[in-house]
């Protein structure tokens, strides 16, 4: 199980993670479809070539989703309980068809959970880089993760 548990935890721990992706046109289209979001700069090639990006944007809860989802097997996979929030949402710079979307996370906190003792909470810093090095987006994620053992009463 690639995830860690909370007590293998520590403020500060950095990871890159090694799964990269490529944005398609598809991805975008079903995406944006599959939400609902009807918004032109997302899938109509003529308006967005009109708007001041010239060209087709991403839809930025997908790079929001993709972000996240490229943490997921170095973080909680296996070992999240649930994901409590999401916090501090930017996204600085456009994600367009083409750009290769990587991802880093650091862990900013951690708090024993008062509620559950055999779990804690983890403040991870996600940020999702383009292959210009440029931050697309950013968040705090809180997850509620299992400890490795259980707590002795």
């Amino acid at each position: 199980m690639p995830g860690r548990h909370y007590d293998q935890w520590t403020v500060g721990d950095t990871l890159a993670h090694d799964i990269r992706r490529t944005v398609t046109e598809t991805d975008n289209l079903l995406f944006s479809v599959m939400t609902h979001n009807p918004q032109p700069l997302h899938i109509d090639a003529e308006a967005a070539a009109a708007s001041e990006f010239g060209r087709i944007l991403v839809n930025g809860t997908f790079t929001f989703a993709l972000m996240v989802g490229l943490s997921v097997g170095d973080t909680t996979l296996g070992t999240l309980v649930a994901n409590l929030g999401y916090d501090k949402l930017v996204m600085p710079n456009p994600v367009f068809i083409g750009d290769t979307m990587r991802a880093e996370t650091e862990v900013v906190e951690l708090r024993d959970s008062r509620s559950r003792p055999n779990a804690g909470l983890v403040t991870f810093r996600h940020r999702l880089k383009n292959q210009r090095g440029q931050i697309v987006c950013e968040c705090l994620r809180t997850a509620l993760l299992a400890r490795s053992a259980p707590v002795a009463a």
